[in-house]
């Protein structure tokens, strides 16, 4: 019984230790691309923004968020350097960089992909 109960304790205990650390990890990751540094999602996935954002505030709803998913914060998710946390009209926290909310493109397939920037003459890549 004591080495179950050991055990458990030394798994708890690495999860509890683990799991601080990569919550604490910046939200985004830069990648190089053809045009230089972008900015992408803990996959690689390429983040963007959106021109009609202002004041730190998401337009995106709707079916907007359906082809743009918002790059979502945790609850309790707090600022780190340039990223901001806002709170989307849902409730839902979202990830900002330099005050623009940062959104990634339901038409990228894979990693590396940039479909969506220059979609409408509106969104663009997210850069550092």
């Amino acid at each position: 019984m004591r080495t179950v109960y050991a055990a458990t304790l030394i798994t708890v205990g690495w999860l509890g230790v683990c799991a601080p650390a990569q919550a604490a990890g910046e939200p985004a990751k830069t990648a190089q691309a053809m045009g230089g540094q972008i900015l992408t999602d803990q996959k690689g996935m390429t983040l963007y923004t959106f021109d009609k954002d202002a004041g730190g505030k998401s337009t995106c709803n709707g079916p907007c968020a359906a082809n743009w998913p918002p790059l979502a914060a945790a609850a309790d998710a707090k600022p780190m350097g340039k990223y901001t946390v806002i709170t989307r009209d849902d409730g839902v926290k979202q990830w900002a960089y330099s005050g623009k909310p940062l959104y990634t493109w339901a038409k990228d397939a894979k990693p590396g992909d940039t479909t969506g920037d220059g979609v409408n003459n509106v969104w663009h890549v997210a850069k550092p």
